[in-house]
């Protein structure tokens, strides 16, 4: 990476949170200076009724299960993560949790009653920062929770989506492809935070007509996010042959059609290509039109009467 290039928050956060499984990768560049003097400080102990969830916390689902299992965890060791907190400007003596407040709800639960913390003194735009990261190396967010994490970054302190993808460790492709799924509807967005959906399979339902009802297909029948990709656009040919009025050369030519050969034509166009339909009723009829097609004119043989299908105005 070059020497110039700004510095990620995403690095250097295993020394902050202490947690990290030892791996064989390359050592994580530095800290940049806000986290660094984080966790540079000693750590203090404070009761867990002074700590209160950060508004700029982007994380909003904690599973059940899982905590529960860590409520045991802290009952039996203790909190053995610092968790890391900010003064809280509305509440002087109060402090606010940029990281941890999983351990936090954990420690009530086992009725804990205090919990080891850094406090360091971060901007608003740093604790979210800090925030999404410490949740995403945890694999803790869902896509919907990243999306609007990117998002206020974007929206309330201004980043470019290149900045934010420096800030916590991703692409900006990663970045732009994540906040496209807040473009789904809210029940489609639902489905996601619930994991009912992956992002590979709703992302091509962004923009697409009756999404919820393609979703509500693609978890029915277990789609994989290709399959999903296929159905979306099958389903969006459908529903614009369906209700797309017939324009009055096309319905002028489906009559010039019928006439000409009998039966009922239809002509359906999707906006690139389309399909001309010939109905019949019976097998002299199919007959009758393949002769018709392959010969320019009807058979020599006169239809009955019954045989014939009327021309029906659409």
């Amino acid at each position: 990476m070059n020497a110039d290039s700004p510095k990620r928050l995403g690095r250097g956060l295993n020394a902050l949170f202490g947690d990290q499984e030892p791996s064989n990768e390359p050592a994580p560049a530095p800290a940049p200076p806000a986290v660094a003097a984080a966790t540079a400080g000693p750590i203090s102990r404070l009761p867990v009724d002074l700590l209160s969830p950060s508004p700029y916390q982007p994380r909003r689902h904690f599973d059940e299960t899982a905590l529960n299992e860590l409520s045991d965890s802290v009952r039996e060791k203790g909190v053995l993560q610092p968790l890391l907190v900010r003064p809280d400007r509305a509440k002087p003596g109060h402090y606010e949790i940029i990281a941890g407040e999983r351990r936090w709800r954990a420690a009530q639960r086992a009725q804990v009653h205090e919990v080891p913390v850094h406090v360091s003194d971060l901007s608003d735009s740093e604790t979210l920062e800090v925030a999404l990261i410490e949740n995403l190396q945890r694999q803790d967010l869902s896509s919907v929770e990243e999306a609007r994490g990117y998002q206020r970054l974007v929206d309330e302190f201004g980043h470019t989506q290149e900045r934010v993808g420096e800030i916590v460790g991703k692409s900006r492709a990663h970045v732009a492809n994540t906040l496209r799924l807040l473009n789904l509807p809210f029940a489609v967005l639902q489905m996601l935070e619930e994991g009912k959906i992956t992002a590979g399979q709703a992302r091509p339902l962004i923009g697409v007509s009756r999404a919820e009802d393609i979703a509500r297909e693609v978890v029915k029948k277990g789609m994989s996010a290709r399959q999903a990709e296929r159905f979306a656009k099958s389903f969006g040919r459908k529903r614009r042959s369906a209700t797309l009025p017939k324009d009055t050369d096309t319905a002028a030519l489906e009559q010039s059609l019928a006439k000409a050969t009998g039966y009922k034509v239809n002509i359906a166009f999707d906006g690139a290509g389309g399909t001309v339909t010939i109905a019949y009723g019976s097998l002299e009829q199919l007959d009758d039109i393949v002769h018709r097609l392959s010969t320019g004119g009807p058979r020599r043989e006169p239809m009955r009467a019954d045989e014939m299908i009327s021309v029906v105005d659409d």
